[in-house]
Parts: C-alpha cells; sequence; structure tokens
C-alpha cells in the first residue's frame, strides 16, 4: 500500500495542476455517484493487526496535533478516516490532506456554499440517496460519503489526483486547491 501510495503521489506531481468542478446542487447529481453514495451508506470495517493501527494512529496523532483537542476524539476521527480510506481503496493520508484543507478537523464547519463537516459534502446528496435524516457534521457519515465522493472523482479520473481533487473541490479552471491539498499531504500527513 505504501508503494501505491507512492506511486500516486508521484504521478500526481507529474501531471501537474488541472481543475474541474465538483457537483454543485445547480447541476443534476451524477447518477452513477448517487448510487455509489447510496451503497457507501449501507457498507461498514481497516488495519490488517492491531500493531500496524497503532503506529499508524500513533504517528498520525502527533501529525494531527492540537486541530483536535481531546486525545479520544482525534484517535477516534483518524480510525474513522483509515476506515473510510480503507474501504474505497484511497490513501488515508490523502483523505487527512483533504480534512485539513477543507475544515482544518472541524466536524462542524460549513462552507458559504453550504457544504458540511470534515470533508465538506454537500447537503443535497442526503435527499439524492434517500437519507434525509442523517447529518453530514456526524463524523462517521461526513467521511462514508467524502470518501466515495473523492474516490468516484479518483477513478472518473483514470488515477490523476490533480484533477480529481479539482473535481472534488469543484474549482474548474484553477490549480489552487489541488496544489494545497497535494502541499499539505507532501508536508504533513506523507513525510519521510
Amino acid at each position: 500500500m505504501f508503494r501505491l501510495f507512492k506511486l500516486l503521489l508521484s504521478a500526481a506531481t507529474l501531471t501537474g495542476i488541472l481543475a474541474l468542478p465538483v457537483s454543485n446542487a445547480a447541476e443534476s447529481p451524477d447518477p452513477v455517484l448517487r448510487q455509489r453514495l447510496h451503497e457507501a451508506m449501507l457498507d461498514s470495517t481497516s488495519f490488517p493487526n492491531e500493531f500496524a493501527a497503532q503506529v499508524w494512529l500513533t504517528d498520525m496523532a502527533i501529525r494531527l496535533g492540537n486541530q483536535v483537542a481531546d486525545p479520544r476524539e482525534r484517535v477516534a476521527i483518524l480510525k474513522r478516516v483509515h476506515q473510510e480510506a480503507s474501504r474505497v481503496e484511497l490513501p488515508p493520508e490523502m483523505v487527512l490532506a483533504v480534512i485539513d484543507i477543507e475544515s482544518a478537523f472541524d466536524a462542524y464547519a460549513v462552507s458559504v456554499a453550504g457544504a458540511q463537516g470534515l470533508m465538506q459534502v454537500m447537503p443535497f446528496w442526503l435527499d439524492e440517496i434517500g437519507r434525509p435524516g442523517d447529518r453530514l457534521i456526524e463524523v462517521s457519515t461526513n467521511l462514508r460519503m467524502g470518501c466515495t465522493i473523492l474516490k468516484y472523482y479518483f477513478d472518473m479520473e483514470n488515477g490523476d489526483w490533480t484533477r480529481a481533487l479539482a473535481r472534488y473541490n469543484g474549482s474548474l479552471g484553477s490549480r489552487k486547491y489541488p496544489e494545497k491539498v497535494l502541499n499539505r499531504l507532501r508536508s504533513r500527513w506523507f513525510q519521510q
């Protein structure tokens, strides 16, 4: 998995940064993504063993630092990030970089566009998948949906992180967001 992640990071660096839009409420939601989100909300599991969990969680908790003050909450978020990223076969460190840029780990964050939670998911998706009662400020719901959406765009862009991140953010034509995430990934979440 480490080799795969390094390969993906290298590919993102080599491809340059292009931007494509993420779905917004004004567009017609993609029916394939709608179906993936619906299925994701029904699914649920991550580390190969306890030692691997302890090593990764300890390392990431140190990197997360004071952004999440409560150590129990910090570990709970990290466990859930690892679980949801692994479920859709994304590097958990990339998800952490996205969260860092999107919400600075504030589960109650709401953007000017109305996106909510850690990964800043647009609330119209809850209606689209028939789950209007779910709350995007709940870490588990937000990460499940955010990781599913990010993976969908990653697959759509044939493994091009630059384009996938731009789609996720809705920043067509701008290099700013993908660069921010990839720089944060390199400087904070994927240090060697």
